[in-house]
This record gives structure tokens, C-alpha cells and sequence, in this order.
């Protein structure tokens, strides 16, 4: 409506030194104000704010008339009557200077061209130079009270109890009368009006008064507080021609204000509240409409400390009033009642310390021009202590005359204020004096930053740098998004040039898309487009200056439509001039009015008009395009009259034509009807009335009607559908979906919130109940003052003053920027749909609701919709004094059980709801044990964890174990280990019931989980050992990784029964991962929880960690992991290379496909452990290895091995790259080993060149690989399997891995004593159904299978003797590029490139190895016992959380 923007502006007026200001009374049109102090009256213009002229009265004349005390302007403002304290009236003449007289005139240079010096200015807007002269006094020989200027008399009111009738023109002794107010009759209401006069008046006189013009009457404040309405019965005003009226009750007035528009009057009371009345049109009686003041709620320490109303100021449009107090203060009000601003509280009445600030106490005050500014004259008191600390501040020199001081506050307001046709607009439109703010997005902004200003706020011309005017944020489309997605304002600055000359702006508007507004002022109008960010002003001057918007603008489709008084042909017009051609009549399309036009509107293709005489015009819209520049030919259709229902024309605030009918749509015959134009909706004075068309006639069919007669159907007499209405917003766009929303009719009634006039429909197309009416009228409260609504997405958009405290700049002359804070205009929105659902829910019309509910469930913000409905109606029942004997509650939880979202809703609204009300909402919506096993069957675990909370508080600790359990195991099942964790920590939480300790917390922050083994995040294994460590060559099959978690063995105690109950379910949920062989989901929950993996598989060696099927384990594994099973390459049946021993090296060495991966892929830790805590998981950091393995390994072969002669396939290390971490297809296309330089290396370094038959079966092989990330997570899992002695595992990981040392390490672990039996049995059976199967199903195992065969063979004979270690010295083929698994665990590239020779490698490898890169010795060296302990010389072997 009204917004506060910026800080106040002070202007200063030169005074007599001990004089203040402390009465403004402004001009008809508010372009001039007089002000008055004791013994001067001064003249002051609106823009620029100046002062044109002073009478000061001489020293002789002030004590005959004594000081002056009220003043009043003639209408046409060619006079000005000042009342004085001894009664006189003093009338002046104010004489205009002539046409060419203006107080400033531009001074131009010599010479220099003539542009205007300063923006905003030009000669035709300067202040005119005026002058005042007295004419002769008027002695009423009474202390006069009040002033009120009436077309060619002034009435003035006597404390003798006399209102005198002056002529303004002749103002001798007999051009006036007395009327005796005791003579005036007054009664309750007309009806019963008594004859003679009135007995109770006997010395009493009115205080104050003001005429209203649409009610015909004065609004009088009686000397004994008592508030009348006074109405004169004839056209002259006399004694016996005038009635009055009482307001009952009211003994405590003392100030009163009329509002034209609304028929409305406000009248101050003693007590600090402003009573609002309106007249009974039926019984002429005084009734009260509603009343202003501040609630306690809001103002808790000044709501009844306000004193008395000082003074009431309608604006000029009527739609807001300003109130002040004895006390002080500022505060705004909608015309009926929401409360927009208080300068009491918040940042106005306290510093940013918290001290309070005393309020600004008001002497007067008015409304500017347009309402764009408020004049307020502060006290006298106010004044002395400003003025005292200047002086203080100024010693010197002293001043001629002291400065009076005028305050200024600035205002924007909305568009639908003075232009209702913008109330069929989802956008807010907002105008200020020289600017318009637009909450829409801007097309061509869409990549761009936001604005970069630092106060994207609403800037006010107070002397701060403008910042650019079109700065949007960046917006995306004109959705939700747009007219939702942020704060701030898209701020176009008017074109100056306009300004200049036809200041005001007068009317706003915009189009439906938002992307191009329209102004008018005094003269002419304007337009600018987002798109082109540019303005178009008429050409012609002229053209501009002989027009005048008068009953506002709209846009059609591309048109601009304009209802105007053209000046030279002394007509009224409607125009349409098009967007994209000049601004000129001459591609304008006229259509000539028989009466001036007062309101306009657009519906579809048609044009509203209300104008002057009562009468309401409808126009048909038709764009052609025969002519070059497209024009609209214009059609009158209809026109009605409704002088038999409007008192008087500028009664009516908006006039809308409508879809809306009581009827629905389903109802009428042809579906198309529901968007036509059906219904007229008028806001008289704030009543809404409706015309529809009459129907009752014989109705012809659709299909013989010609088109016209269609829409040619007369109107029936007006219905009132509602009262005290503000604004009224309808849409013409239709959706099936939505019809409900889209149908409806919003209305917004002042502090009575908001009103929907909402369409029924019967469901399923039923027949309508005879009995349910058609449409319902629910009232709803918003906490925003509405300005826009957004139909389909069920939100009111608005706007809301907001404050900046920038009192720091404390002085000792307090600035103004002390004394108030700086204002700012945020926008805002909110959501209504719970209002509506809940009262559909309370008149039993649940359906109703529910098919509402239905079509918006698909909003993101439907959720927060079902909660705010159940909080509020939980808040109001629970916490209500007396029994509710229907109660809302349990209506509403059946209702919500029919979305999805109920046990959300339910819980969230619990979790925010205070413990003390839990009991009454699951009384009513249900067990929170039952909506906890609901969730679980629903699968939805986190919405049960929330009930978790809820039964902990609510029930036994017993009851919470029981479910909490239910709830990890599921947790656990579907690899929710962020659930998992929580969980844990809550279980733990229970078992230490009353204790005082709370629960211990993870060492470590558990990141959300990612997809894949996190084993290593956070933590880096360190690869690095000892020497001795290696030289001793224990490998120990019972190595724990010590990993700090929730559930580790640090920090707790072990042997307390909780901690063993959560052991005892973490390992059951292990073997069952085992059982169903699921080793991705194994790692994952070990990684995830700290699960200490290896111990339990050496508790689990013999029992559950077995492998039954090696075959079924071995697929599964392929699925698991998206290992693609081997193919065999087509170029191993024909090799190039002639040199069988070659052959088998090659192949088999290719078939080992993972010696290359080692070097390149398999991610191992090389570097230092990491100290940094990282979150990535470990194969995130490649590229950060060392990349000289390679070169060290082959360095180390050629040293050591003089005596073999194959040739061996080397990677050229200059090549080596990254893998790309894909699938196994794609590594074919992006893996460098193909693309690398492969080269066939003797110990002469002689090279052969490969055919491209070799690098096809290169590639395959690079192809029967799976993804990185998988070769990781084997290769961690065989480490783990290999630590806790679970070789079974390790054989079947071997095997996916086509890693023949694996099997040869497992095979040659398996003749130590510690092995049992049944393991070595296993194996062996295992690897002969692995070959069986893979002779019949899978051929590409086969090379593996025939490399290893040494190794199966061995096997199979150690059930008849004991195979001695030594008797497995790998030969040349299988060592060649091996990978072993050391300690570390994960996929350790060989450096001892050796080729066969095995001896010395313990003690020469590690001064050769590059830093952090750990080799194991060959398996051989070193037969390991399974039953040892973990030796202290290992000790350095380290697992780190970093």
C-alpha cells in the first residue's frame, strides 16, 4: 500500500527568532502549502520543495488580531483566510506574478548552448513567484475554533457555540450568518429524529470539523467530546434546514478526519484509539465500522501510553491515514484498518544499544502531492532542544534568524492505490515519486550478476549517488522462481524528462508478463520496456501537453489503452497507441466518450469503463493488420446504467469484468462459457457488488447464436458479496487442474485479513447437491498486507517496510540519521492454502478441501503447507482454557492420512511443537509406536528416526531399545550409514539411561557417505616398513587395522552391555552380508561403521568366512563389482611373433593384465601418510603418486639379471598416464597403455615392433578389466581376507583378479600345520569346479587357469605328501611384473623386476625403491605361521586417521 522509503529530509525556514511553526494546511491540488508561526504566514511550493513567499504582520497589527492559529485555502486557491486568537478572520489574496514569473530561471553562459543546468529542473516546473496581500479583517468577537472551506463560503465555528457562514467573495457584515449550534436537533439516527431543538447544548461549541462531500454533511467533534454528523437538508445552509446525528457512547473526542472515497469518519479519541464510522444509508444513524489503534501484541510498553489522538490525515487518494498522538509518534493504517507502519517500536523508538529514543512529537502535518510525501512540523519543545545543541555547536557567528525545521518523510505506494485495473496482474508494482520497483525478472538478464550495489534497497532521492535505476537480480523465468527467488527490487528510474514537465505521476501500470510499464502524469504518459530498456516519450510536445490521463491506463496484448481528456478538441478519448511505434497520434487508435471517464479495466478482448454519469461502458478490442503500422478497431457492445445504485461517482474505487459467477462451471452447458465475461464487479466505498448476466430469459443455443448477440445479454440487479473491501484480484486464465484456485475471487478487507470467494464443484462430475450452494466465502489472516496473488501457486505477494539502524553517527546535534533509521521496502510472500483447507475442514467440507489439496500437492512447498495447518490448529486446541466441544484436530490428522506425507507432517510438527502438547496430538492422529512400524514398512527410515526421538521421550527406555534396533537392523540392510552412525550413537545413548555422562561422541566428523568403499577416507595407510621388519618376514594372519569410530574398542568400555549389544547386532548383520556373498556391501558397512573387519573374520576363520561354491562366489563377485568376465583375444590362436618362448611370455604376461594396472591404476599411497583430513575417497588422489616405479623396476631387472635372454614387455615410462576410471568397455578407448609405446625388450635393448594383431589382443585384455574403482576395493578386500587368514576368499579374489601370485602365495600358505584340513579340501575342490565350469562356460579363464596350473597340480598332490616351500619358486613367466600383497594390503607393484632370480632380493630392494613404496618379499622366503601373534618389531606398520 504505502511504504515508508529512506530517511526524512529537513527544510529549513527562516523565521522571527522566537517563533515556531506549528500549522500546515495545503492547497486543493497540495502544489502549495501555507505555513504559519505566531505572527507570519509563509507560502512554500511541493517540487521544488521552496519558499515562495512570507507575510510577516507588523508588530501593532499582532496585538489588535493577536497570533495567527489556523489558516484554510479557497478552493481554486486564489485565497487564504488565517484565524487569529482574537477572533479575527484575515483574509489574504494571493497574486500570481503573471505567466512568465518564476522564482529561479536557468542562467545560462555566454555563448553556450541552453541545456538545463541541473536534471529535474525546467522552467515550466519552477516555483511561480506569488504574492500576498491582506484584505480587510473579519471580527466574529469569538475565540474561533475551526476552519473549513466550502466551494464559495467558509464556515467558521465559534467557541460561542456559533458556526458562521462566510461568503469568500463579499465578506461584509451582511454577506455572512449565525447559526446557534443549540437550535441544530440532534438524534440517534434520522428516523426518530425529535422536533426542536436539542436541550444538551447549552453551552457547548464544536472543536473541530470537516465537510465530506460524498455524504453531504460535517463531521463535528463537540467541545464535551461527543462525535455528530451533521447534515444540512437543502442546498443552503441554515437553521433550520440542518439535522444531527450522535455517535452513542463516545464522550472523548478530539479530532476528526473524513474520508471522501469511503464515506468513511475517522474521529481521535482521548483514549489513543481512532473510532471509524460510516453513515447507515437506511437510517442516516452513526455506525461504527471498525477502529484503529495499536495492540498490545505489537507494542506491548506504548500501546496505552499514546495519550490522545493529536491529529488524523487521510491521503490524497484516500486508501491510507496517518495518525499521531500527544505523545508523539507516526503511525499508517489501510482505509480499513491493517496496520502498515509505527514509528513507536522497533528501530524507531530504540538505538542500536537498546536505549530509548524519545518520539518525534508532532505540532501538524500533511499529505503532499499524490502521497508522495508527508509535511510534518515537529513541536516547539522538539525544536528548542535542536536548535540549543546548534548553538552549542555554532558559537560562532551568531544568526540573523533562526531555522525553523520542516520534516519531509518520503513514500512509495503501490499501483493499485490510484489504478485498479492492476489488480489482474501477478506482479507488485510499486511507484515512488521518480521511480517504479518491479518484483519481476528481466529477460535479458538472465546470465547476468546481481546487482552489485550495496543497498539494493529502495534508494530515495536523499542525497545518496542514485544507483543505476534497471539493476534486477538475475531472474530465470517469469515462474515462481522469478516473482519468488529473491529479495530485492527491479528499480526503473521515470525518464526526467517526462518528470520535469508533468510531475506527479498520477497512474501505473503494467502488462501481464511483466515486461512493460506505463506512466502519467499531470500531462501525457510514457512507456518503457524491459526488453529495450529504454523509454518513449511523445515526440511532439504538444501532443503530450494537450492531453490528460484521467481514468487510468492498461496494457492489451501490445497496446498501451489510455482513457484521456484531449484539451484542444475539449474531449474525452479512449486510445490505444501500440508498444513498438513512436509515441504519436498519428498511429494512435481514438475513440471519442460522451462523459469524462473515471475508472478503466481490461478482460480479455474487452475494455471496461465506469464513467462520470454512473454508467458502465464495455468495449470490444479487435487488432488488424491491414494497415502498414497495426491498428485496433474499437466496438461498442454494452452499456448499463447504474445511477439508481451509486449515490455519487467517485464513490466507486475499482471496477472489474469478471469470469466469476455464482454458477460454477460444471454447471453450464458449454466449457468455454467459464472464461467469457460473466459478472461486473464494482468496490463502491468498500462494498463489493456483482452484476451477472441475467440468464432467466429463454436461452438459445449455442450453436444458432451469431457471435455478437452472445455477449449481449443484460445484467440482473447487483448482489453485495462483501464489505470493507480493499482490493480485488480475478484471473481469466483457466486449468483444469486448478480450477479451484483459478475460479476464485480474492478479495483483501483490511485488518480483516483476506477473503476468497471459493467455487464448489460436485466430484466426479455428480449431480450438485440442491442443498450446497455454489460458492463459499472463507475470511483468512495473512500477516503481510497483500498486493498480488499468485493464483496457481497458491501465495500472496506483498511488501513490508523494513529498518536500518545507523545511529553511530552520533554528534551533538543528534543528525536526523540518529533519529531515525533508515527504511527500506523488502518484498515478501506468503502461503494461504492451509487457511482455506482448514476452513473448508470446519464447515464439513472436507471433500471440497481435499480436492483443493489434491490439485496443489505437486507445489515444493506442499509439505510446509500440511505442517503449518496442523501446528496451528494444534497450538489453538491444545493450549485452549475451556474444553473445545468440537475440536478441529482430529479432522485434520484424517484429512493429511490421505497424502503421502502424513507420518513427515506428523512428526516434523511434533519436533517443533513444545513436549507439553505431544500427548494431545497423538491422541488425535495416532500411536507413535504404530507410526513407527508404519515408516518401516514404508521403507522410510529417516522420518522414523524422527519418531524415534519422539518414543524415547514418551515411553520406557525398554520400548525405544526395542524399536531403535528394529530400526538399525533395517538401517543396516539398506546401507544407510549415515542412519547407522546416529543410530548407534541413540543406542548408546539408551543404555546409559539417567546417567549423567552423555553419550560419547565419534572421534572423528562422519562425512555423508558417497557411493563405493570409503575405506581410506580419512585415513591413509602408511605402506612404509621397516627393514627388519621385511628381513624377520613374518606375516601375520591375525593384523587388525585399528580404526578410530563410533564403534571402535578406543574410549570405551568394552565390557559394557550396550556397547556388546551393538556388537552383537554389527556382526550378525556381517555374517549375513557374508552368507549371501555380498563383499561390496561387507566393505562398505566395515569402512563406513569401523567395523573391525579382520578380527572378526579370524573369530569367523572356520565358520561363516568359508566359501561352499567357489563357481556361484565367483559370479557373484563379476556382479558385485561390474567385473566383465575374460574373453579370449582372437590374436592368441595366430601370434606374430615366431619365438614360442616369446609367445607364452607375451600372453602370459598380457593375460596378467594387472601388472600393467599396478604401475599405473592400482592408486597406491606412495607419498607420505596424508596429514591433511580428507573426505575424497582413497582412489580420489590419483595423480598425486610418484611416477618413477616403473624406472626403478626396470632399472633393477637389467642389474639383476644377466642371465636370462626373453624378451619382456616394458612400458615406456614417458607415456605413463592416468586411467580413466570407467568401465571396462571404455578403458579400451582412453587407456594409455594401448596408445603408449609398447616395446619388445632383450638385454640388448633390441626393439621389435608389434603388429596390429598384438595391439588388438593388448586391448582385449585392457577390456576383460573392470572399473578402477573396483580393482581397488578387491584388492583391499584381499589384503583384509589375506590378514585374517580367510584364503578361501583370497583364492576366489585371486582368481576374479587373474593374479597368479595370489593363488601361488594362498597354495603354498596352505601345507602349514595351522591350516585345517577342511580348508586345503575346499580349495582344491573349489579351483576343479572353477575349471569344469570355466571349460564349459567360460573360456576366458582358461589361459589363467593353464598359467596356474603348476600350482593346482601341486595341490592336488599335498593331500598325499607335504610340499616343501622351496619347491615353488615362481620361474620367469609368473614373476615377470608381478603383483604381491604385502602388508600394505593393497595392489603392490614389484619393484624387483627379477626375473627369476630370488635370492639377494630382501636386502638389495630398499635402497632401489622409490620413497613410501613398500615391496614384500616373495612369498617363499618367508612361510608364514598363522598362529603367531603380532610380533613388536611390526609395530611400525601404522593405520592413520589424519
Amino acid at each position: 500500500m504505502y511504504f515508508l522509503t529512506g530517511w526524512p529530509r529537513r527544510l529549513l525556514c527562516p523565521l522571527r527568532s522566537e517563533e515556531e511553526l506549528f500549522h500546515i494546511q495545503p492547497s486543493s491540488q497540495r502544489f502549495y502549502f501555507a505555513l504559519l508561526s505566531d505572527t507570519q504566514l509563509s507560502i512554500w511550493f511541493s517540487r521544488p520543495s521552496v519558499l515562495i513567499v512570507s507575510y510577516i504582520e507588523s508588530a501593532k497589527a499582532a496585538a489588535q488580531f493577536g497570533f495567527y492559529q489556523k489558516a484554510e485555502w479557497k478552493p481554486d486557491d486564489s485565497m487564504i483566510a488565517v484565524a487569529t486568537a482574537k477572533g479575527y478572520i484575515l483574509l489574504f489574496d494571493v497574486l500570481g506574478g503573471g505567466e512568465e514569473k518564476y522564482l529561479y530561471e536557468p542562467v545560462y553562459p555566454k555563448g553556450a548552448p541552453r541545456v538545463k543546468v541541473t536534471p529535474g529542473y525546467k522552467e515550466e516546473q519552477c516555483a511561480p513567484a506569488l504574492s500576498l496581500e491582506m484584505k480587510k479583517p473579519v471580527d466574529l468577537e469569538a475565540p474561533i475554533t475551526s476552519l473549513q472551506s466550502l466551494q464559495e463560503d467558509l464556515l467558521v465555528c465559534t467557541a460561542d457555540g456559533y458556526l458562521h457562514v462566510l461568503h469568500w467573495a463579499g465578506l461584509s457584515s451582511n454577506g455572512r450568518k449565525a447559526i446557534c449550534l443549540t437550535t441544530i436537533p440532534f438524534s440517534l439516527d434520522l428516523q426518530s429524529a425529535r422536533s426542536g431543538p436539542s436541550l444538551d447544548l447549552e453551552g457547548v461549541f464544536i472543536h473541530c470539523m470537516e465537510y465530506c462531500v460524498t455524504l453531504d454533511g460535517f463531521a463535528v467533534v463537540l467541545s464535551d467530546g461527543r462525535l455528530g454528523f451533521i447534515t444540512p437538508l437543502s442546498n443552503t445552509i441554515t437553521a433550520d434546514q440542518l439535522q444531527g446525528v450522535w455517535a452513542a457512547d463516545v464522550t472523548d473526542g478530539t479530532c476528526v478526519a473524513v474520508n471522501n472515497k469511503y464515506r468513511l469518519m475517522a474521529f481521535g479519541c482521548a483514549s489513543g484509539s481512532v473510532l471509524v464510522y460510516m453513515i447507515d444509508t437506511t437510517t442516516g444513524s452513526m455506525q461504527l465500522s471498525h477502529k484503529l489503534e495499536l495492540t498490545p501484541k505489537h507494542y506491548p510498553d506504548i500501546y496505552n501510553k499514546t495519550g490522545a489522538v493529536k491529529l488524523i490525515c487521510w491521503s490524497p487518494d484516500y486508501s491510507v491515514v496517518m495518525v499521531t498522538w500527544e505523545c508523539g509518534g507516526l503511525s499508517l493504517w489501510s482505509v480499513f484498518g491493517a496496520h502498515l507502519i509505527c514509528t513507536l517500536g522497533e528501530d524507531f523508538a530504540y538505538c542500536s544499544d537498546g536505549t530509548k529514543k524519545d518520539p518525534l512529537k508532532i505540532s501538524s502535518m500533511s499529505w503532499g502531492a499524490e502521497g508522495y510525501h508527508l509535511w510534518v512540523l515537529p513541536n516547539k519543545q522538539e525544536r528548542r532542544k535542536e536548535d540549543e545543541a546548534q548553538d552549542v555547536e555554532m558559537v560562532s557567528p551568531p544568526r540573523p534568524s533562526l531555522q525553523a525545521g520542516i520534516l519531509q518523510f518520503h513514500f512509495i505506494k503501490s499501483a493499485l492505490t490510484v489504478n485498479p485495473c492492476t489488480s489482474n496482474q501477478e506482479q507488485v508494482l510499486l511507484h515512488g515519486e521518480d521511480r517504479l520497483y518491479l518484483t519481476c525478472g528481466d529477460p535479458t538478464q538472465i546470465h547476468s550478476t546481481s546487482d552489485a550495489h550495496p543497498h539494493t534497497h529502495l534508494h530515495p532521492r536523499d542525497g545518496s549517488p542514485l544507483h543505476q535505476p534497471s539493476h534486477p537480480d538475475s531472474s530465470l523465468s517469469q515462474g515462481l522462481s522469478t516473482l519468488l527467488g529473491h529479495k530485492h527490487w527491479h528499480v526503473v528510474q521515470i525518464h526526467s524528462t517526462y518528470l520535469e514537465s508533468n510531475w506527479p505521476i498520477r497512474f501505473a501500470a503494467i502488462d501481464t508478463a511483466g515486461q512493460c510499464m506505463a506512466v502519467a502524469g499531470r500531462r501525457g504518459f510514457a512507456h518503457y520496456s524491459l526488453f529495450t530498456r529504454k523509454w518513449k516519450l511523445f515526440g511532439n510536445i504538444t501532443q503530450e501537453q494537450n492531453m490528460t490521463v484521467t481514468g487510468g491506463l492498461a496494457w492489451w496484448k501490445e497496446f498501451v489503452v489510455v482513457a484521456c481528456y484531449n484539451f484542444t478538441d475539449q474531449q474525452e478519448q479512449l486510445r490505444l497507441y501500440q508498444r513498438s511505434s513512436n509515441l504519436d497520434n498519428a498511429f494512435a487508435s481514438v475513440t471519442k466518450l460522451h462523459s469524462d471517464t473515471l475508472l478503466l479495466n481490461v478482460f480479455k478482448d474487452m475494455v471496461i469503463l465506469f464513467r462520470a454519469d454512473c454508467s458502465i461502458y464495455l468495449y470490444s478490442l479487435e487488432k488488424r493488420n491491414d494497415s502498414p503500422n497495426p491498428s485496433v478497431s474499437v466496438e461498442l457492445l454494452q452499456e448499463v446504467s447504474m445511477s439508481r445504485y451509486i449515490p455519487h461517482p467517485a464513490l466507486v474505487v475499482s471496477v472489474t469484468l469478471t469470469s466469476v459467477r455464482t454458477e460454477t462451471g460444471i454447471t453450464l452447458k458449454a466449457p468455454q462459457q467459464a472464461c467469457m465475461a460473466e459478472s461486473i464487479m464494482l468496490n463502491l466505498a468498500g462494498q463489493l457488488i456483482m452484476l451477472q448476466r441475467d440468464r432467466s430469459g429463454p436461452q438459445v443455443r449455442e450453436k444458432e447464436t451469431p457471435a455478437i448477440n452472445k455477449k449481449l445479454l443484460p445484467f440482473s440487479p447487483p448482489v453485495v458479496l462483501a464489505q470493507c473491501v480493499e482490493n480485488v484480484w480475478t484471473t481469466c486464465r483457466s486449468n483444469k487442474k486448478k480450477r479451484h484456485l483459478l475460479e476464485a475471487l480474492w478479495l483483501s478487507c483490511g485488518e480483516a485479513g483476506m477473503k476468497v470467494w471459493l467455487p464448489l464443484f460436485p466430484r466426479d462430475h455428480r449431480k450438485p447437491h440442491s442443498f450446497l450452494s455454489r460458492r463459499i466465502m472463507l475470511p483468512f489472516h495473512i500477516n503481510i498486507y497483500p498486493l498480488a496473488v499468485l493464483f496457481e501457486d497458491a501465495l500472496v505477494l506483498g511488501a513490508t517496510n523494513e529498518t536500518v539502524l545507523y545511529d553511530g553517527l552520533q554528534g551533538s546535534s543528534e543528525p536526523l540519521e540518529a533519529v531515525f533509521p533508515y527504511c527500506t521496502v523488502e518484498r515478501t510472500s506468503q502461503i494461504y492454502l492451509h487457511h482455506i483447507l482448514r476452513q473448508l475442514l470446519v464447515r464439513n467440507l472436507g471433500e471440497q478441501a481435499l480436492m483443493l489439496a489434491q490439485s496443489c500437492a505437486s507445489l515444493p512447498y506442499f509439505p510446509h503447507v500440511m505442517e503449518l495447518m496442523v501446528h496451528v490448529v494444534l497450538e489453538e486446541e491444545a493450549t485452549s482454557r475451556e474444553p473445545i466441544p468440537d475440536p478441529l484436530l482430529p479432522t485434520v490428522a484424517k484429512f493429511i492420512t490421505e497424502f503421502p506425507l502424513f507420518l513427515q507432517t506428523i512428526v516434523h510438527c511434533a519436533r517443533k511443537t513444545e513436549y507439553a502438547l505431544w500427548n494431545y496430538l497423538f491422541a488425535a492422529v495416532g500411536n507413535p509406536k504404530d507410526l513407527f512400524e508404519e515408516c518401516l514398512m514404508a521403507q522410510d527410515l529417516d522420518t522414523a528416526a524422527s519418531y524415534l526421538i519422539i518414543l524415547q521421550n514418551m515411553e520406557v527406555p525398554a520400548v525405544s531399545r526395542q524399536h531403535a534396533t528394529l530400526l538399525f537392523n533395517t538401517a543396516l540392510e539398506q546401507g544407510k550409514w549415515d542412519l547407522c552412525r546416529h543410530m548407534i550413537r541413540f543406542l548408546k545413548t539408551i543404555g546409559s539411561g539417567e546417567m549423567d555422562t552423555p553419550p560419547t561422541t565419534p572421534s572423528t566428523q562422519e562425512p555423508s557417505s558417497t557411493g563405493g568403499f570409503e575405506f581410506f577416507r580419512n585415513r591413509s595407510i602408511s605402506l612404509s616398513q621397516s627393514a627388519d621388519a621385511i628381513a624377520t618376514g613374518k606375516f601375520n594372519l591375525q593384523k587388525t587395522f585399528s580404526m578410530p569410530s563410533g564403534a571402535s574398542v578406543k574410549g570405551r568400555d568394552v565390557d559394557c552391555p550396550e556397547n556388546m549389544y551393538i556388537d552383537m547386532m554389527l556382526w550378525r548383520h556381517a555374517r549375513h552380508l557374508l552368507e549371501q556373498v555380498r563383499l561390496r556391501d561387507l566393505g562398505c558397512f566395515s569402512a563406513q561403521l569401523g567395523f573391525e573387519l579382520i578380527g572378526w573374520l579370524c573369530r569367523e576363520r572356520n565358520r561363516v568366512a568359508r566359501v561352499e561354491d567357489f563357481v556361484s562366489a565367483l559370479k557373484k563377485l563379476h556382479k558385485d563389482f561390474l567385473w566383465p568376465f575374460p574373453v579370449i583375444p582372437v590374436g592368441s590362436l595366430s601370434s606374430p611373433l615366431k619365438n614360442g618362448r616369446c609367445r607364452t611370455v607375451l600372453s602370459s604376461r598380457l593375460l596378467k593384465s594387472q601388472s600393467a594396472d599396478s604401475l599405473l591404476t592400482s592408486d597406491m599411497d606412495t607419498g607420505p601418510p596424508l596429514t591433511s583430513p580428507s573426505n575424497h575417497a582413497w582412489m580420489d588422489r590419483l595423480g598425486q603418486r610418484t611416477k618413477d616405479v616403473d624406472t626403478a623396476s626396470s632399472a633393477h631387472s637389467n642389474q639383476h639379471s644377466p642371465q636370462t635372454h626373453d624378451a619382456f614387455l616394458s612400458l615406456l615410462t614417458n607415456k605413463v598416464e592416468e586411467y580413466s576410471i570407467g568401465s571396462a568397455t571404455d578403458l579400451t578407448e582412453t587407456s594409455s597403455v594401448v596408445d603408449g609405446d609398447w616395446t619388445m625388450v632383450d638385454e640388448n635393448s633390441s626393439t621389435l615392433s608389434l603388429s596390429q594383431a598384438e595391439l588388438e589382443h593388448i586391448s582385449m585384455e585392457l577390456a576383460n578389466k573392470g572399473p578402477h574403482k573396483s580393482q581397488v576395493q578387491l584388492r583391499y578386500l584381499l589384503h583384509v581376507f589375506m590378514e585374517a587368514g580367510c584364503l578361501e576368499w583370497c583364492v576366489v579374489i585371486g582368481l576374479i583378479l587373474r593374479d597368479s601370485n595370489v593363488i601361488k602365495q594362498v597354495i603354498s600358505f596352505l601345507d602349514c600345520p595351522e591350516v585345517p584340513s577342511e580348508t586345503v579340501q575346499s580349495i582344491r575342490n573349489g579351483l576343479l569346479a572353477v575349471d569344469t565350469w570355466a571349460s564349459t562356460d567360460c573360456l576366458g579363464y582358461k589361459p589363467f587357469l593353464s598359467l596356474i596350473q603348476p600350482q593346482m597340480q601341486e595341490l592336488m598332490e599335498s593331500t598325499s605328501e607335504q610340499v616343501q616351500p622351496e619347491a615353488f619358486q615362481p620361474t620367469s613367466q609368473n614373476s615377470k611384473l608381478g603383483v604381491s600383497e604385502g602388508l600394505g594390503g593393497v595392489a603392490v607393484p614389484r619393484p624387483e623386476e627379477s626375473r627369476g632370480v630370488a635370492t639377494p632380493l630382501g636386502l638389495a630392494l630398499p635402497s632401489l625403491e622409490p620413497a613410501g613404496v613398500f615391496s614384500r618379499p616373495p612369498s617363499e622366503d618367508c612361510p608364514s605361521d598363522q598362529s603367531e601373534e603380532q610380533g613388536d618389531e611390526e609395530g611400525t606398520y601404522d593405520c592413520t586417521l589424519s
